[in-house]
């Protein structure tokens, strides 16, 4: 049976069907990952009653009606720590260099973008070529076959006598010519377009636009824990500033105390042990305060490092105590469905997992055909002034494919390795989704459980205030001995420094928290701009 040749028409749909049909991107596409959250935070504080504290106030109560402010420092009400926080995504130096990894992530973006892009360059050269032809001619006796042509017997001599002799010379000129070295000079354009017919510079495209943005994200990360660092540094400032008051205050006293068991012993109502036992107090309580001393130098000069200023740039402004900045009432929190959109570990976590899975598909690509354009154009020429004549025009183009036949493995290896790196960053996003959840419910209960200590202590001094003032007046009276006194006191400094220490780590808690829940990126990472020139 005999079958008509399909016509040229047909042939020709038919192949472009083929180059639509393989103009695809290979490998797997990439979707976002399902972060399985929990409906409500772990913790009991958010279905527990509102506590109260010592003086009847309502105690700070996190609620999940509504997300975390972005912003959350400005709930401290406080505008020294507004300003540090603004000052330091500005002069930070690490949040700098995490602003130029993305500077240079997309970089990498445009350099496998332009992969896809056709090459064009343009050529010059001169070479002066010597072809080695007169070996050749030796060896073919073609020089001996000249050298005959002037003997007497020569044929053409025979022919017309003397004539061999002028042949011969023309001969060898004409030898001469051939053998001689030539200047070559060429000028031109090549250029080779690698068609992306099956999505391997696409996907490698899209891996990096993935690894850029995990480097926003990492981005946004140091910028939250910029912004973290630099409130919990200063409310530690300000703790160690108050509890520096409450031992300067604790000295006064003491001082009181010195005085007035020196002033019962004149009159022989108190013993020599009763003022030294007092003065060895007063000695202690002044031996805390350059603990406390250290310890505002120390994290002034972290408040200086986090600004990107040198050390002792702050001491002007910061010297003077202030209160520890307090805890608001509410706290939104928010409820953990929200919590992946909101930390940039979770969201770099992601961009990793999409980098790697595009990555597959690069590595799948490899296995099919690499289908390139090429072309040439140019002159070519012995002598430079004659490179502008059409007549010594040259030119070549076509297409060429290179299908990979024998890698030794190489190529299955390499789509192995992808596909291994893509399950590991599924089981990272994974993992950082769990950490992320931890590190919130474990916010919450410290936040929770310091409060509840915070209530404890608030209550304890204002007990040891009544008993020192009751042991203080009692032994006025000659009712106690001195002891009872030195102990109402010590146990009131005591009640007093950890109350301090609590309140400044209630405030310390609540920034752990809003660190935790991953606010603090979303407004100010404009803000944090690439370094300026030195």
């Amino acid at each position: 049976m005999s079958h008509k040749a399909p016509s040229l028409t047909l042939r020709v749909t038919i192949l472009a069907l083929a180059s639509l049909v393989a103009a695809c991107t290979v490998g797997p596409d990439f979707h976002a990952p399902h972060a399985d959250m929990p409906t409500q935070w772990h913790d009991p504080q958010q279905a527990a009653s509102a506590t109260s504290t010592a003086s009847g106030a309502a105690a700070s109560r996190p609620t999940e009606d509504s997300d975390p402010d972005p912003r959350w420092w400005h709930t401290f009400c406080d505008p020294t720590l507004d300003a540090l926080i603004d000052r330091a995504v500005q002069g930070n130096l690490d949040l700098q260099e995490a602003v130029l990894r993305i500077v240079e992530a997309r970089i990498q973006v445009q350099s496998a973008a332009s992969q896809g892009l056709p090459d064009v360059r343009a050529t010059a050269s001169y070479t002066r070529e010597q072809l080695g032809v007169k070996g050749f001619l030796e060896s073919q006796g073609v020089y001996n076959k000249v050298d005959q042509l002037s003997t007497p017997n020569s044929p053409v001599n025979q022919i017309a006598p003397g004539a061999g002799a002028a042949l011969q010379s023309g001969a060898n000129n004409v030898l001469n010519q051939l053998t001689a070295p030539i200047n070559l000079w060429q000028a031109g354009f090549d250029a080779s377009w690698e068609l992306d017919l099956f999505g391997r510079v696409r996907r490698s495209v899209e891996a990096t636009e993935a690894q850029t943005q995990a480097a926003i994200e990492s981005r946004n990360d140091a910028l939250l824990s910029l912004e973290a660092e630099v409130a919990q540094t200063y409310v530690q400032l300000r703790g160690a500033q108050a509890q520096r008051q409450i031992g300067a205050s604790l000295v006064e006293q003491q001082h009181a105390i010195v005085t007035l068991t020196q002033s019962q012993a004149r009159v022989g109502l108190a013993s020599e042990l009763d003022v030294k036992s007092a003065a060895a107090q007063l000695a202690q309580t002044q031996a805390q305060l350059p603990q406390f001393d250290q310890q505002i130098a120390q994290t002034l000069n972290a408040l200086s490092y986090l600004l990107g200023q040198p050390p002792g740039s702050l001491a002007a402004e910061l010297s003077a105590p202030a209160a520890v900045p307090p805890v608001p009432p509410a706290v939104p929190v928010g409820l953990p469905a929200t919590l992946a959109r909101r930390r940039p570990d979770i969201r770099r976590a992601e961009a990793n997992l999409h980098a790697a899975t595009a990555n597959v598909g690069v590595a799948v690509a490899q296995f099919y055909p690499d289908i390139s354009l090429t072309g040439e154009i140019g002159t070519r020429a012995t002598n430079a002034s004659d490179l502008s004549r059409w007549s010594h025009l040259f030119y070549s183009f076509g297409p060429s494919i290179s299908l990979p036949v024998f890698e030794g493995g190489a190529l299955v290896s390499n789509l192995r390795l992808s596909q291994a790196q893509q399950a590991e960053a599924a089981l990272d996003y994974r993992k950082t989704v769990l950490m992320a959840l931890r590190d919130v419910d474990n916010a919450l209960a410290v936040y929770r459980t310091d409060q509840d200590r915070r209530v404890a202590l608030d209550a304890d001094v204002a007990a040891q205030q009544t008993a020192f003032e009751l042991a203080r007046d009692s032994y006025r009276k000659g009712l106690v001995t001195f002891i009872n006194v030195l102990d109402a006191e010590r146990q009131l400094a005591q009640a007093q420094q950890q109350d301090a220490q609590g309140t400044t780590q209630v405030s310390t808690d609540l920034v752990a928290l809003y660190k935790s829940l991953g606010g603090g990126w979303q407004d100010t990472a404009t803000a944090a701009v690439a370094p300026r020139a030195p």
